[in-house]
């Protein structure tokens, strides 16, 4: 029920290491303008649900479904938030919560760990952040990584996210970073829009004076000219933890973008990591997306294990489901990570996996 795509020995120990173990689950939000550019994100029908898409995940994913939400999950062009699956194994096998705000339109519905950060600008500005913001989330990531990681010792910490819009900043971090990313980003709609989001990153890039790409960059000034608030605050949450216990970075291209920028902090600032415990957790629809190329990506980095769930909708009873399986939704609230887990800690197998989101799917949908 897990394959691993890059360093299959690195991943193998890995997932030998922390099997059985209940893992700890922190989930970043964070806002950036670049996803309220049309036709850019399919996370929100149109750019005004994309507003609280972060808000009604971070609210079911706490509370799973309720009569009267507050902020009520926003319609898809087809599909369902990929929340419900990270809620059904949370829910499932009890695992520990922690919720932070990185940088909102508006605060969570439910308990959170405030980070005083604030929403990102458009990507085109050249000036997504204040530099000032960006070293203070990283401390607070770093903060928040030693003292998950002093609860999780023994087990690994998962970090997820939720961005609309995180595949075009990760594509702009990746880029400043000197990576040959463009084509290789996923995104939420079946057939990632490559040419909008590099048209997108390009302006930002050539405005902020990171295009062309000439050598080692500050990797805090890139993020505060073209990045937003989870990624630098996810680098350094996971950094710090993984000098103690293993993490998961749950996500797909988003989370290899924040993989490259630790690597550029490391080496920048000395920062003590221990990256040989580190892996990426997605979805195979991402892994697998033949309109991106995640593995080509991963590899590019050359020394990061990518891991996917080989969870399938393909028979599953509900149509907003087995649109999965034709490349809509994909991923995001570290749902591939989750499902890692379940299958890591109690052998969940595919026929029990797939009963239990349909479980909750149930009791908030109509078929």
């Amino acid at each position: 029920m897990i394959s691993i795509y890059t360093q299959p020995q690195r991943g193998q120990a890995w997932l030998q290491r922390y099997q059985e173990c209940l893992p700890i689950f922190a989930c970043i939000l964070g806002f950036t303008n670049t996803g309220l550019i049309p036709g850019i994100s399919a996370a929100g029908a149109t750019p005004e649900d994309r507003k609280y898409t972060a808000l009604a995940d971070a609210e079911f994913l706490i509370n799973g479904p309720k009569p009267e939400p507050k902020y009520p999950l926003p319609p898809l062009s087809v599909g369902v938030s990929p929340v419900y699956i990270s809620r059904a194994v949370i829910k499932a096998f009890n695992i520990p919560i922690y919720l932070f705000n990185a940088g909102l339109l508006a605060p969570p519905s439910v308990p959170f760990i405030d980070l005083e950060g604030t929403a990102a600008n458009c990507l085109t500005s050249g000036h997504a952040l204040p530099l000032v913001t960006v070293d203070h989330l990283y401390q607070q990531g770093l903060h928040w990584g030693e003292k998950l990681a002093a609860k999780a010792t023994g087990s690994y910490l998962l970090i997820s996210e939720c961005v609309v819009g995180g595949t075009t900043t990760a594509l702009a971090l990746l880029t400043g970073l000197g990576f040959k990313a463009m084509g290789k980003v996923n995104s939420s709609h079946p057939q990632c829009n490559h040419a909008q989001k590099w048209s997108v990153v390009a302006t930002g890039l050539a405005k902020a004076g990171f295009l062309p790409v000439c050598g080692p960059v500050d990797p805090f000034a890139l993020v505060a000219a073209v990045g937003d608030p989870m990624q630098i605050v996810a680098a350094g949450m996971a950094i710090a933890a993984s000098r103690t216990v293993g993490v998961m970075l749950a996500g797909g291209t988003q989370m290899l973008a924040v993989y490259a920028l630790m690597r550029s902090i490391i080496d920048r600032s000395r920062e003590a990591a221990n990256l040989k415990q580190v892996v990426v957790g997605t979805t195979r629809w991402v892994a697998e997306d033949k309109s991106a190329d995640t593995i080509g990506l991963a590899q590019m980095l050359q020394d990061v294990p990518l891991l996917a769930t080989q969870l399938s909708f393909a028979d599953s009873c509900y149509p907003q489901l087995r649109v999965y399986e034709q490349g809509f939704v994909k991923e995001g609230v570290g749902a591939g990570g989750s499902a890692i887990a379940a299958h890591l800690y109690q052998g969940c197998t595919q026929e029990q996996l797939l009963l239990t989101i349909e479980a909750l799917i149930a009791q908030s949908l109509v078929r």
